[in-house]
């Protein structure tokens, strides 16, 4: 296996066809309904068409939401709302059907898959096609100790690249991103941030599970411990990952990066697929232009990274429960403008 060069994605990776952007805001202007009718959907459809390299926009038909899942030992400390080790149970609901995720994406006909790439659980006791990307079981307690070492950080890195892969060769023609963890919002506001120059306290949230104030005060020290730790490898974003990640964000980090190579749109979900995209961002300035934001999940971190990439919301409406279901929820909005740029009739 060749040494993994993340400065390679770089020259990689390329904007979305100007051109195409540019017929299709000349089409939108010969459509019958007045300019600024449709809002954001036909800045989604230039977008999408941009993606695309085609106008008319093909219409969004193999859509598939992806979720990567893993356990932060950083967990253990009572930061989360949920019990330490307990995602195994959100991969279970995701797969059988009870999640809010898996129930979103079965209403829109969108297949789920779920990635294991660190959940704390024997792997027997999840299905084989969920497992066999599993680099470790859960991420080290990064408050004290790396997530990851190197080798597993690159492993992680590179099994995100190969489901972006698996993804863009089966045809599918946007992602839906999200992630199932346990303590991975604690290990995302840490590496924001580490990478915006900020105070634990400015980014630490009430999680998608939701916490008190003492527990908020326990994640706030554990963000503050694990940012003494980030900002010396603050120059390579792989050992960023090892240090104060975890399996699962460097997967998606590397998801994020391969998805932009093999041309792929995705939608992110909350603050982890928004902390990676801002990983991602460092590693590959022009990636963002291949990424929508679902929706403000009211964690301060992904609003401050958001900011940072310069994307902005589709959708506002509170909801919190993250895993997918903000990715999700924003998934028929740009179906919408879709079909709305590709079967609006022009005017002669």
């Amino acid at each position: 296996m060749s040494a993994l060069n993340l400065d390679d994605f770089a020259h990689l990776i390329e904007r979305p066809d100007g051109g195409a952007r540019r017929d299709a805001e000349e089409r939108r202007a010969r459509l019958a309904l007045r300019p600024g009718a449709l809002g954001r959907l036909d800045e989604i459809g230039e977008w999408l068409a941009a993606t695309q390299q085609q106008v008319p926009v093909r219409p969004v038909e193999r859509p598939r939401a992806v979720l990567f899942a893993g356990d932060h030992g950083v967990a253990s400390l009572d930061v989360s709302g949920r019990p330490a080790g307990s995602t195994k149970d959100l991969v279970r609901d995701v797969l059988d059907g009870s999640s809010p995720a898996a129930i979103l994406a079965r209403r829109a006909g969108v297949p789920v898959r779920v990635v294991d790439v660190a959940v704390d659980c024997d792997p027997a006791e999840l299905p084989e096609e969920v497992t066999r990307h599993r680099v470790r079981r859960g991420s080290g307690r990064i408050d004290i100790e790396n997530a990851l070492t190197a080798e597993e950080a690159e492993q992680a890195f590179r099994a995100g690249m190969a489901v972006a892969d698996e993804e863009a060769d089966a045809g599918t023609d946007l992602v839906a991103l999200g992630d199932l963890s346990v303590g991975g919002t604690t290990a995302a506001s840490t590496l924001i941030a580490a990478l915006c120059g900020t105070d634990a306290s400015v980014v630490t949230g009430r999680g998608g599970a939701g916490i008190d104030d003492l527990a908020w005060m326990r994640k706030c020290a554990a963000i503050r411990d694990a940012l003494r730790r980030a900002r010396p490898v603050l120059g390579d974003q792989l050992e960023l990952l090892a240090a104060t990640g975890g399996a699962d964000l460097a997967a998606i980090t590397g998801f994020l990066l391969q998805s932009a190579v093999r041309r792929t749109p995705v939608i992110l979900d909350g603050v982890v697929s928004a902390a990676c995209a801002l990983v991602a961002q460092r590693v590959a300035f022009r990636s963002p232009d291949w990424w929508l934001a679902g929706q403000i999940s009211g964690e301060p971190a992904q609003a401050k990274a958001l900011d940072r990439i310069a994307l902005n919301p589709l959708l506002d409406h509170g909801v919190t429960a993250g895993e997918g279901t903000g990715a999700l929820l924003a998934l028929p909005l740009v179906q919408a403008a879709a079909a709305l740029a590709a079967d609006l009739p022009v005017r002669d």
